[in-house]
């Protein structure tokens, strides 16, 4: 069901950032009471949730041949706490906000996410979200037993299925199959526990679960995939799309793909938000703003900017090319194509050198940049919201915790002046914060049918 008057969302997102030696600035990496802070903060601000990325290795980019001890020395975003273990954690320190991690579908099996996502959903009274993606890092492989990456179209396939047993898991138990009844003794109802019996190229799994049907239902489900397989896996899994868009139109024509893809799968667009990125700097003045900017930019070396993007170089050593000299052709990357595309297309538009586009890349992530006032940045997110690029956004600080605070002291209450944004959390759950239905449990569905 769609929101009686159009309502933006927000997600924090919350990642090891690169601009710590800003003046109070803080790493928030390895301190729990500082990501305590964030998420209470972005609480205050009435997001919807908080995002977690996440990597199970360090990049192996800074290791390579010809790396100097200054480049590893400045490699600050190598370390985190685990994101699953942080979510139940931050669940008891927090009412409200909606709680979303990453979790690889290449390098993970699906009884495990299935039955940790559900426990999170249980301690925080439904406000989970599982972010599915295929990983794009391929330093992780030979930390999972293999010397190279999956194929790009081997990920999305293992993901497809990977989705489906999770879901199907998250389905085992009904509502009301746990009954607790002392003066029978009885304390399941077997005709409403389901085995799944999953067997498919990727996986084979019995079930039940050993978790009970959550809050939610399902926790939600994120997406962070731009690619063709991306847009496709969306379309019929996600119920909130994370994408880096830097072109208004090309934000639009992302949106009305994704969501024009949803009636095959028998669902509805108002089933999925897509809350692409803005990178946003913010200072009482335009000029103050782009100082803050100019100063995050110039404090990354040459050397650790050009590591930053050479994960999506398919392999090609952008050391051997002058820095100053435009991007050589690239080799097709098995990591993430989409955001490969991005930087080419950016490099070819702006005709940017490779050290300009490395520290253009560095800082943004490959999303939307904003540099200025409260007032331009709720401008900018009103006209993307209403030209149909954006059902919400999802926020990246450059640093922690004063951008965050800055946004919720000056930009949030500038969108609720405008009718934009919610003044009070009006549910309980995220699926509530997003609008977004409870799903039917499709095992109990399937069983009724059977029945009849």
């Amino acid at each position: 069901m769609s929101p009686a008057k159009p309502q933006m969302n927000l997600t924090a997102f919350c990642f090891p950032p690169g601009n710590w030696r800003m003046p109070g600035a803080s790493p928030t990496d390895m301190d729990f009471d500082e990501v305590v802070h964030l998420a209470q903060v972005a609480e205050r601000g009435l997001f919807d949730m908080l995002f977690f990325q996440d990597s199970a290795a360090v990049p192996q980019a800074f290791f390579l041949p010809g790396s100097t001890p200054d480049i590893i020395a400045r490699a600050s975003r190598c370390v985190r706490l685990e994101p699953l273990t942080m979510l139940a954690a931050l669940a008891t320190v927090t009412r409200r906000i909606g709680l979303v991690s990453t979790a690889t579908t290449t390098y993970n099996d699906p009884f495990n996410v299935a039955r940790k996502f559900a426990t999170i959903d249980h301690i925080s009274k439904g406000r989970a979200g599982w972010n599915l993606v295929t990983s794009q890092n391929e330093d992780e492989a030979q930390n999972f037993g293999r010397d190279s990456h999956v194929d790009h179209a081997d990920r999305y396939a293992r993901a497809e299925e990977f989705h489906d047993v999770v879901k199907g898991l998250w389905d085992s138990w009904e509502d009301d199959a746990i009954l607790r009844d002392r003066a029978s003794g009885r304390y399941i109802d077997p005709a409403k526990v389901h085995i799944l019996d999953h067997k498919g190229p990727h996986f084979s799994v019995r079930g039940p679960l050993n978790v009970a049907r959550s809050p939610q239902g399902h926790p939600i489900v994120a997406q962070a995939g731009s690619s063709e397989p991306g847009r496709a896996l969306a379309a019929r899994t996600a119920d909130v799309v994370f994408t880096a868009q830097v072109e208004l139109g090309e934000a639009r024509a992302f949106y009305a793909d994704v969501k024009g893809r949803m009636a095959a799968h028998g669902r509805t667009p108002h089933e999925l938000k897509i809350m692409p990125g803005i990178r946003y700097v913010l200072g009482a003045t335009e000029g103050e703003a782009q100082e803050r900017y100019a100063q995050m930019t110039e404090e990354v070396s040459d050397d650790a900017a050009l590591m930053t993007i050479q994960r999506l170089t398919g392999g090609v050593d952008l050391r051997q090319y002058p820095l100053d000299g435009p991007l050589p052709a690239l080799k097709p990357s098995n990591a993430a194509k989409a955001r490969q595309k991005m930087m080419v297309d950016l490099a070819q538009r702006e005709s940017l050198s490779i050290r300009q586009l490395a520290r253009r890349f560095t800082f943004s992530l490959g999303h939307l940049v904003y540099v200025g006032t409260a007032m331009g940045l709720a401008d900018l997110m009103e006209e993307w919201f209403r030209a149909g690029a954006a059902d919400g956004f999802t926020m990246l600080s450059p640093y922690y915790p004063t951008p965050l605070e800055e946004f919720v002291e000056s930009v949030v209450p500038e969108l609720q002046r405008r009718g934009l944004f919610r003044t009070q959390y009006e549910g309980t759950t995220l699926r509530d914060h997003l609008g977004l239905p409870r799903p039917a449990n499709l095992l109990a569905r399937q069983r009724a049918t059977v029945g009849d």
